[in-house]
């Protein structure tokens, strides 16, 4: 972990944006229109999907895919022009949230600036041809950090450039490919003009990493990004959270992998908690029901780590949009079921201090498919039951009997002899210590 991480990054709510797809015309100015209703959900941090210029050489996809970039320092026309993305700047933080983009720095397209200018700083494969290391990424090449500091130079000074203009964050494509040291150096240049500036990297799961490893390439693991980054995405523990969802796991496979988070990586340690993203199918997709929708919606929140919300989830969608078309997110069920609104409430949890420095503990119900999650403090505690299976029965709980308010209901909360009643919504309730 990052020495100087902000333990307030728990508190945070990052909503993500694909421009392409987000709304009619898919520009900065329209989005700069959305903000007050992103704002109204309590979102601290917007994050677009890449603003660059996208390759066309072996493009997927009628548009090509918005992780294939022809240029850093320049934005991609279908969104507007740098005017209009440091008017949406602009306008994010008089909303009072920060701006966040993605950096894709493993590769770049195959008909990049950088390609054409410096070719001797990308990867060549065993027959001398440019290519991707690994995976089925046939429309971009991969850089070779090894090969020059001059490439470290360019592409440091490119994030400071980004950085000077107002972004005020970066979620790292892919991190984990590229070299911890690169990583380390870079926080610390861009620090000199943002000592606040969030770095989020998109870590990669155990199983990855075993492939890469035997394909003899360099990759790192979280414990590793943990030096250079201050949130790493939970891929770490993903798949079995989908596993469960699937029904080819039992979600105690799941929680053991969460609760060992607490004992393998640092004690000031933010993961980012998410249920979807432009990379994962719909969660409104993989669960049967709006009152199991709700229960996962309020885990992810509750959970101990900064919250991430991809745009469309709070419409209920079921459909991810392509990346490489125009596939427009459907709006049509905003708020059905009261989803926005819930979203507003945990939210607003999530501010109080509790969930930054309140001592985190998550465990199994005594029922099927339940979940208890505390935090405790000198002073106070907060209680969270999910049930994610809607059963009925009671589970114990830690604190004296006696009435509590369901901070997301108003609902009257009985605790006796040490056990509460399950509900087909989550609980949420304080106590004092």
């Amino acid at each position: 972990m990052a020495k100087d991480t902000n333990l307030s990054l728990r508190q945070s709510v990052i909503y993500q944006v694909y421009n392409r797809n987000h709304n009619e015309s898919g520009t900065f100015r329209e989005l700069i229109g959305d903000l007050e209703r992103i704002k109204q959900l309590g979102v601290d941090i917007l994050y677009l999907l890449p603003i660059h210029p996208i390759g066309k050489k072996d493009k997927k996809g009628e548009l090509g895919c918005p992780y294939s970039i022809q240029n850093y320092r320049e934005v991609n026309p279908e969104y507007g022009t740098l005017e209009d993305f440091k008017a949406l700047i602009e306008a994010t933080h008089k909303q009072g949230m920060k701006l966040m983009i993605d950096v894709v720095y493993n590769h770049t397209s195959r008909d990049s600036y950088l390609l054409n200018q410096h070719p001797e700083w990308f990867y060549l494969n065993k027959d001398g041809q440019f290519a991707n290391r690994v995976g089925d990424w046939s429309d971009i090449t991969d850089l070779d950090y090894s090969k020059d500091v001059a490439l470290w130079d360019e592409l440091i000074e490119t994030l400071k450039y980004w950085a000077a203009l107002g972004v005020d964050g970066y979620r790292c494509d892919v991190a984990s490919f590229v070299p911890v040291e690169f990583w380390l150096r870079a926080r610390r240049e861009v620090a000199e003009i943002n000592p606040d500036f969030i770095w989020l990297a998109e870590s990669v799961d155990g199983g990855f990493i075993n492939y890469i490893r035997s394909q003899g390439f360099e990759v790192h693991s979280d414990c590793e990004m943990y030096q250079a980054f201050d949130i790493c995405y939970d891929y770490d523990v993903f798949a079995f959270y989908k596993d469960y969802l699937l029904g080819r796991a039992p979600l105690g496979e799941y929680i053991k992998r969460v609760q060992m988070q607490e004992v393998i990586y640092p004690g000031n340690y933010v993961k980012l908690r998410c249920l979807e993203n432009h990379d994962q199918a719909r969660i409104a997709s993989l669960v049967k029901s709006v009152e199991q929708l709700k229960m996962w919606t309020a885990f992810v929140y509750l959970q101990k780590g900064a919250t991430m919300i991809y745009a469309g989830q709070e419409a209920l969608c079921t459909h991810t949009p392509s990346l490489f078309d125009i596939d427009k997110v459907d709006w049509l069920r905003y708020n059905e079921a009261g989803m926005a609104d819930l979203m507003c409430q945990l939210a607003s949890l999530k501010k109080d201090d509790i969930m930054c420095d309140g001592f985190y503990t998550i465990e199994l119900g005594e029922v099927l498919d339940t979940v208890r999650l505390m935090y405790h403090t000198k002073v106070k505690k907060r209680i969270a039951i999910f049930n994610f299976g809607l059963k009925s029965g009671e589970v114990s709980v830690d604190t004296v009997d006696g009435e509590y308010k369901n901070l997301l209901t108003n609902e009257v909360i009985r605790v006796k002899a040490g056990k509460v009643m399950l509900t087909a919504e989550p609980i949420v309730f304080e106590a004092n210590q």
